[in-house]
């Protein structure tokens, strides 16, 4: 094994996802001796990309598995009305423009990718979906950072980042039982945000912070992000905006991944515990609104949904991973899901009433809408009368965390007195700077690509 006291590193990377794999990648091809530092056990590295599944790109022409284009103005209009404006228009742009070149890079370094799916996440034009999931990108990224000579050091636990004045020194980590320093010229941290620190979301959300359920990987503890702020690194984004998706409320306490995610939403009715509907399910297409509904089931008593549909809308989305609850009436599918009756019933009454005729259309804005209902239903407004029917427990999922730190185009980590000398970040411990609320599907994957080899060849570059 390696001594990592003994070697003089060009390069090392604490995290061991998509975003650090990026930056290893590009600091190793440029010759450096690279050390790699993830805290999770081997068959767990890889952070949340383990998880993921696409890679939201911009292309002025058909590319690679995507078809016809997909412009920057779309793109960032996109982002802008997810986010509510509320992102850096700079670094959305530059992250936006880098993406075209990206995916070639990608599969250069042995990402395959493969036709978008159909139904709720018919992307073709946006998205390129790997070919395996994103268990296989980060695999294939391990196969090339090995033939590269990157070191990589699984249930390494990094303690603390070193810096004196504007340069990070040292960086501290536990390994097999024992307290190593490890020395390098230049720094990359994209070792995620805080989701797995049950503590640290309670004090950003408060008590409720303690029903979530974490989507994402459990070794995401914002230790480094921690460490960083309290040495008076730049911080961005709020604690209390995250990715959170609304879940199967069956799914595990943590690292359920994508497979827990319930696409049932826009062709339902979603009631809270007491029975009553809290938000237009039709607001959007999926893949642009299915991150706002875990902070909506967030908002609801104790934390907690359930999206009621028929059997004509069983087919229209993703199977889910548990099978729904079914019933022949409405009433006894809330007994079975132990909501109160007459409330639910009443509702289900009151949106079939609301709903009109109309053409539907389950992959497009249809304008198949509600009249006289608050709040409305806009798109997909079909009543639920066809038995049986169906339904699921909502619950918050979180995936990452937008708090963060604060970088400027070259990836570069910032303090109160300009920037660090040799620290940049990449990934989602600075993907605040972009995600200032709302998610946009596969943008985190673009985030993390773009500004990962941006900090892999910076950090090379100051390596010499």
């Amino acid at each position: 094994m390696t001594d990592i006291e003994a070697t003089d590193w060009g390069v090392i990377v604490v995290g061991g996802g998509n975003a650090a794999l990026c930056a290893a990648i590009e600091s190793a091809e440029a010759g450096h001796k690279v050390l790699l530092l993830e805290c999770a056990p081997e068959p767990y590295r890889g952070g949340n990309s383990r998880h993921t599944r696409n890679f939201r790109c911009m292309h002025s022409g058909p590319l690679s598995v995507l078809t016809d284009s997909y412009g920057e103005d779309e793109y960032l209009d996109d982002l802008m009305r997810v986010t509510k404006g509320k992102t850096d228009e700079s670094l959305a742009r530059m992250t936006i423009r880098s993406s075209e070149s990206c995916l070639p890079w990608m599969e250069r370094h042995g990402v395959a990718f493969q036709p978008s799916l159909s139904g709720t996440l018919s992307l073709s034009r946006t998205n390129a979906f790997f070919l395996g999931g994103g268990k296989a990108l980060v695999n294939a990224y391990y196969n090339c950072a090995s033939d590269l000579g990157v070191t990589v050091l699984y249930e390494a636990e990094v303690e603390h980042i070193g810096i004196d004045g504007d340069t990070c020194t040292h960086v501290e980590v536990t390994h097999g039982g024992k307290r190593l320093t490890a020395k390098g010229k230049s720094i990359v941290l994209a070792s995620g945000g805080f989701q797995g620190n049950i503590d640290w979301l309670a004090r950003a959300w408060g008590p409720s912070a303690r029903n979530f359920l974490i989507r994402g990987t459990p070794y995401n503890r914002g230790k480094i992000l921690a460490d960083m702020l309290e040495q008076g690194a730049d911080t961005v984004g709020d604690p209390t905006q995250c990715h959170a998706v609304a879940i199967d409320g069956r799914a595990p306490k943590f690292d359920g991944g994508i497979v827990t995610r319930l696409d049932c939403v826009p062709f339902s009715v979603v009631v809270n515990r007491d029975g009553e509907r809290f938000y237009d399910e039709g607001e959007d297409v999926w893949p642009k609104r299915y991150a706002i509904w875990g902070r909506l089931v967030a908002a609801q008593p104790d934390q907690v949904g359930y999206s009621i549909i028929d059997s004509k809308s069983l087919e229209l989305f993703m199977p889910s991973v548990f099978p729904p609850v079914k019933a022949d009436t409405i009433e006894e599918l809330a007994e079975k899901m132990g909501l109160p009756v007459a409330p639910t019933v009443t509702t289900i009454r009151d949106f079939n009433a609301a709903c009109r005729p109309g053409a539907f259309h389950p992959t497009e804005l249809d304008g198949l809408a509600t009249e006289g209902l608050e709040p409305p239903k806009t798109n997909w407004a079909r009543p639920i009368e066809d038995p049986p029917f169906y339904g699921y427990s909502l619950r918050p999922g979180v995936t990452f965390t937008y708090l963060g730190l604060k970088v400027d185009k070259g990836a570069k980590v910032h303090t109160a007195e300009g920037p660090l000398s040799n620290v940049w970040a990449a990934g989602e411990i600075m993907a605040g700077s972009i995600l200032g609320q709302g998610y946009l599907a596969g943008f985190g994957m673009t985030i993390g690509t773009v500004f990962g080899r941006i900090a892999g060849q910076e950090a090379a570059a100051h390596a010499g």
